[in-house]
């Protein structure tokens, strides 16, 4: 899959999306794009880039407590605290101290919380960091969770985003449906690329990829 890879950029930002087109499936549905994250994730210099861009999207206007990483987000998520409550920088989180945490995820895919990390959701601005929003299900279930655990959400925060909002929560993102315009997201059994007889070249999530 390495040769298939295509770098995208935005206008605003020196990130690198890399895209690898044909026919994978997720846990939720069907994709045409493999959206490969993994040195956005993994190498300080990019995640570092990815974390300043998502930080301009909340430095000025935004309180947040906590940061809720999903996805593999954490290298990411530590930066962008940092970001937010670095000294001598005019933002609402100066001088404070931001937790990065991570949720427990149960066998029925519900997030989770022990004891020792509820009381930095509860009562917390708590902004959610994904790698890619595609349908929805997993911010609807964080969501639920911060609610459930008595934080409040500042918002979600994103990489990649197929959608503009969901349930009222608007999704910053770096890249947008538009930078990858004929990027689809389909439910496995209306998947057109299955009923045209277009084999999975992979299964895919959120720690990467294995070929079929």
């Amino acid at each position: 899959m390495e040769n298939r890879i295509v770098k995208l950029y935005t206008k605003n930002s020196t990130v690198p999306l890399k895209v690898v087109p044909g026919h994978f499936a997720t846990n939720h549905s069907h994709v045409n794009y493999y959206i490969d994250m993994t040195t956005l994730k993994t190498r300080v210099s990019e995640a570092t880039d990815v974390a300043q861009t998502l930080a301009g999207k909340y430095m000025l206007n935004t309180v947040i407590d906590t940061i809720v990483c999903l996805d593999g987000t954490q290298v990411i998520g530590t930066l962008l605290a940092q970001e937010l409550t670095r000294t001598g920088l005019h933002s609402m989180n100066s001088h404070k101290t931001i937790y990065v945490i991570t949720p427990e995820i149960n066998g029925t895919s519900q997030l989770i919380f022990r004891d020792n990390l509820q009381p930095m959701v509860e009562k917390k601005h708590v902004l959610i960091l994904m790698a890619s929003v595609s349908t929805g299900i997993t911010v609807r279930r964080s969501a639920e969770c911060i609610s459930y655990y008595g934080g409040i959400m500042a918002g979600v925060a994103s990489i990649f985003s197929k959608v503009e909002e969901i349930d009222g929560y608007q999704i910053n993102a770096i890249f947008h449906q538009q930078d990858v315009p004929d990027y689809q997201s389909y439910a496995a059994h209306d998947c057109p690329m299955c009923k045209a007889g277009q084999r999975i070249d992979a299964l895919v999530n959120s720690f990467g990829y294995s070929k079929l």
